[in-house]
Parts: structure tokens; C-alpha cells; sequence
């Protein structure tokens, strides 16, 4: 008996249960495809991100504070310079990705005079 066969002999009965399956079905697929997926992968981006990161690189962190990365840790922390000679012990996670590349992108394509 494959799996036709089985949404052919549910779909005989008064209800039409067999819809109501290949609906569901649909709708976990379509929510896995828009929710779960690209959050996901997202996520995925971050880490990786994260894992990149390296002395003389500019963040910006999720609470806005520009600066450098001067030190990485081996805790999961690094040195911030924010100002010359002025540092922050800072985690990995507190560096924005999103404001970061888009900083990064600005810096590249028109240079502050």
C-alpha cells in the first residue's frame, strides 16, 4: 500500500479526510518555508560572522557603540577601541551584523573626507 493509496481510501468517506491531510501538509510545508528556513539560515550567517571576526576589524554593536576590534579573547569576549587608548571588553554576540555591513559598505563605496 503505497501513500496514494492511503489519501484514496480517506477521501471515500463522508468527510473528506484526505483533504484535509494533503491541506495540512501543505501548510506545514509553506511555514517551514517562510519561517523556519530563512531564520535558519540567518542564524547560520551570524555564527559565522562571529567566527570571522578579527583584530583591526570596524563593528558596530547591537547598543550602537563604533569601533575596533583590538584584542580578540579566547572566552568568547574582545577588546573594543572606541576611542584611541580607550577600550570595552565586549562579547561576540553584541556585534551587529546588519549595522556592521552596512557601515562597512557605506566606508567602501564614499570614503569620509
Amino acid at each position: 500500500m503505497n501513500l496514494a493509496t492511503v489519501f484514496l481510501m480517506l477521501g471515500q468517506g463522508q468527510g473528506g479526510g484526505g483533504f484535509q491531510f494533503v491541506f495540512l501538509g501543505l501548510m506545514i510545508l509553506v511555514f517551514w518555508m517562510f519561517m523556519i528556513r530563512p531564520q535558519s539560515k540567518k542564524a547560520k550567517q551570524q555564527k559565522t560572522f562571529m567566527a570571522n571576526l578579527q583584530k583591526g576589524d570596524k563593528v558596530v554593536t547591537i547598543a550602537g557603540i563604533h569601533g575596533t576590534v583590538n584584542r580578540m579573547n579566547d572566552d568568547g569576549t574582545f577588546l573594543l577601541e572606541i576611542n584611541p587608548g580607550s577600550y570595552i571588553k565586549m562579547e561576540k554576540s553584541a556585534v551587529s551584523m546588519e549595522m556592521t555591513t552596512n557601515l562597512n559598505k557605506v566606508q567602501t563605496a564614499a570614503p569620509i573626507k
